[in-house]
């Protein structure tokens, strides 16, 4: 028999029946029904090893390497059956938030941060603000920061389905938005998009930016000591990172950055303040607890009702008259409480032997510590009246200082403390110039000359 078609045929690979064939059906279903549990509860192929050998027994007769493999294959066939991603494009002007995690340490304190990213998608330029949590005070402190510091709004901002920003996700793309981000945002006047629940991809923009970003300025782990200070840097650096080419060769980031800011709004004439209020009741000590947290207020605020004002950095204590109290840097991680000394000093003065049992005595010097176990009642009583001066007037390390120095001179009254203590803090008067009119001479310079002396020493003419 001649053959006359001699086209070569596509046909679908044929699939090898293997041991697992049988057990298909009901392992797809695990890796399907995984997708709804979280992250860490899903079946590693170790797990479905072990719950097929439960389930078959001695008939399940496969080793546990094929199962791994087999597990792996159904994975990907999982990831290529879901829908594809749809390529946004996005105009000058708009831009996309998101947080990232990591470390810093801050006067020596190791935290596990997160930082604030804006990216602008269609320039490729973004910032990051680092902070000690990702709360709504960060959130919007970072936001207001970086929005100054380009000197615009972006017309629309995307962010993922954050707490801080979305109170509820509704049907069809609905979201209830917070009180205070619902306010920020109109203060501002840009509009907020929300991605779909689960899919980062719709902003990879950002997404991508919060790993540049950790590998190019939280590599190795920042050590500063101001965090304030350092974000103020951080925006700098990103202006002069500015000044390279586009990921697509589109041209320079700072020139296509050009066209993102024609397309800003404004910024408000009025800066938007960003913290969080609440009223408490302070206890029997003065402090307050916030966010888990304790703060001193004052002896007198004992048992009274005060307001919190907190930001991202501090934490203001106000009466209900909204008159300042007293200010604390807001605390976070394993920080548990902030005790600032001064309204506490003018009581400790006038119980001069309660001083030994606070922790403020334990934090003074030794050599404090040790003058003031050895004045007597009304001698302590003037030192702490003295010391609670000195604080008040500068700060409680210069108070620390003038006594140290008084000790290591062997002063004791309070009236040369005092003077010691004027000598540490008084700043150095300015020389003026003082210009000579032309009428009067100008001298000559007069330079001595030794040589007279050498030829008397070496004659003998000294006795």
């Amino acid at each position: 028999m001649e053959k006359e078609d001699f086209n070569h045929e596509i046909r679908p690979k044929r699939k090898r029946n293997s041991k697992l064939s049988p057990y298909r059906n009901i392992v797809l279903r695990w890796l399907i029904e995984d997708q709804k549990a979280p992250r860490k509860q899903r079946h590693t192929a170790k797990r479905v090893y072990d719950r097929l050998k439960e389930l078959y027994k001695d008939e399940f007769n496969v080793h546990e390497r094929s199962v791994r493999k087999f597990v792996a294959e159904l994975r990907k066939e999982l990831q290529m059956n879901t829908d594809g991603f749809i390529p946004l494009q996005h105009p000058p002007g708009e831009a996309q938030a998101d947080f990232g995690e990591a470390r810093f340490i801050e006067n020596g304190i190791t935290y596990d941060g997160y930082y604030l990213n804006i990216s602008f998608p269609y320039s490729n330029g973004g910032y990051p603000q680092l902070f000690k949590s990702a709360n709504q005070e960060c959130l919007l402190e970072g936001l207001k920061v970086i929005l100054e510091h380009i000197g615009g709004v972006p017309t629309a901002i995307w962010f993922d389905n954050m707490s801080t920003a979305v109170k509820k996700v509704r049907e069809y793309g609905e979201r209830d938005l917070t009180k205070r981000f619902l306010r920020f945002m109109m203060h501002y006047g840009f509009q907020s998009n929300f991605c779909n629940p689960n899919s980062g991809h719709e902003k990879g923009s950002v997404e991508n930016k919060v790993g540049y970003h950790r590998r190019n300025l939280f590599v190795p782990v920042p050590e500063f000591n101001n965090l304030k200070e350092y974000n103020k840097e951080l925006l700098l650096k990103c202006d002069q990172d500015m000044d390279r080419m586009h990921y697509k060769e589109y041209g320079l980031i700072r020139d296509l950055f050009i066209e993102d800011k024609i397309k800003f709004f404004n910024l408000p004439k009025v800066p938007f303040e960003v913290y969080l209020h609440e009223f408490a009741k302070a206890d029997n000590y003065g402090k307050v607890k916030f966010d888990n947290k304790i703060y001193s207020v004052s002896p007198n605020v004992a048992g009274k009702q005060v307001i919190i004002k907190a930001g991202a950095y501090d934490v203001d204590i106000l009466d209900t008259d909204c008159n300042h109290i007293v200010s604390h840097k807001r605390l976070y991680g394993q920080e548990k409480e902030s005790m600032y000394w001064i309204p506490y000093l003018e009581l400790i003065s006038k119980r001069p032997t309660a001083l030994k049992y606070t922790r403020l005595f334990n934090q003074l010097p030794l050599t404090l510590k040790e003058y003031l176990d050895r004045c007597n009642y009304e001698h302590k009583k003037q030192a702490l009246k003295l010391f609670t001066k000195m604080t008040l007037h500068t700060n409680i390390d210069t108070a620390i200082a003038a006594f140290e120095e008084g000790i290591k001179l062997s002063v004791k009254d309070p009236d040369s403390i005092w003077a010691i203590y004027c000598r540490l803090t008084a700043k150095t008067l300015p020389e003026p110039e003082i210009c000579l009119p032309k009428t009067v001479p100008e001298l000559k310079k007069y330079i001595t000359d030794i040589n007279a002396y050498d030829k008397l020493i070496s004659s003998g003419g000294l006795q």
